[in-house]
């Protein structure tokens, strides 16, 4: 389904994208570029519509025949997510992960593109531009930073494992609970603000996992790709890999490797 050609194509459009209509803006927004969607922490921004309009008119150019989903299409009609479970090529589009961080005027935010069908994703890109950072994958292919190989940490006599997790601020009561199991020996965790981000660095082995609870996947279906082939797996609730399409049990862990993700699944259903 992607070529070299396109890969590379893929890759060029997303950055110029980034470049062009995020870049400029961060540290230069007003009050009047900054809403809220269903609350005080779901922060939307004028650079992340005008970034996914912009991708969303160049990605299915340069696939004829490819649909687009993109978050802030979705927020305004859900119906969109069907896309991700049909027969098209499907472009899944986060303009700005880490809305947050970019509002707040901090580097740790991404675009992030994958491109799935049938609801495996096929490719994927994640563009950290103000750290220098493009991740890419391609199913069979491995993974790439700045066009050079990673791969996952390997085991580590001794050392705790390194956990990004879901932010308290957005679980309830019972989430919290089984995030409580991983305040145990041997484990150091600490909380999500750039999904993209945290999974490039299980990804290149420098932290250990990340566990999540929560299915939008315009935050997940670029970095799943990317650990997986950095040598890396998933594992949800249900002890099954993370489904693009929905219907997963939560929480999730994607790791440096799957008994990795396992361990740290375990610990918050309680299993020691």
């Amino acid at each position: 389904m992607i070529d070299d050609a396109l890969f590379k194509a893929v890759e060029d459009t997303v950055r110029a994208a980034a470049e062009a209509e995020v870049v400029p803006r961060w540290r230069q927004l007003s009050a009047a570029d900054i809403s809220h969607k269903t609350g005080p922490g779901d922060l939307v921004t004028v650079a992340d519509r005008e970034a996914e309009l912009r991708l969303a008119e160049e990605l299915p150019a340069l696939l004829p025949g490819s649909v687009v989903v993109g978050e802030e299409a979705v927020h305004a009609d859900p119906g969109i997510l069907r896309r991700i479970g049909g027969d098209d090529p499907v472009w899944i589009v986060d303009p700005v992960d880490g809305t947050a961080n970019f509002v707040a005027g901090r580097p740790e935010f991404a675009t992030l593109v994958a491109l799935a069908r049938g609801g495996e994703v096929h490719a994927s890109w994640t563009y950290v531009p103000r750290l220098g950072l493009m991740a890419t994958a391609r199913l069979g292919g491995g993974a790439l930073l700045n066009g050079e190989p990673i791969r996952t940490a390997h085991d580590a006599d001794g050392s705790a494992l390194k956990v990004a997790t879901s932010q308290f601020a957005f679980l309830d009561e019972q989430e919290r609970r089984r995030f409580e199991g991983l305040g145990t020996d041997g484990l150091e965790t600490r909380q999500c603000t750039c999904a993209g981000l945290d999974y490039l660095e299980v990804a290149r082995g420098a932290i250990d996992a990340v566990a999540f609870t929560w299915e939008s996947p315009w935050d997940h279906a670029a970095g799943l790709l990317l650990v997986a082939e950095a040598g890396g797996a998933s594992v949800t609730a249900e002890g099954v890999p993370f489904r693009i399409g929905g219907g997963n049990a939560f929480p999730f862990s994607v790791a440096r490797d799957e008994a990795t993700a396992r361990r740290v699944v375990d610990l918050m259903a309680g299993d020691r």
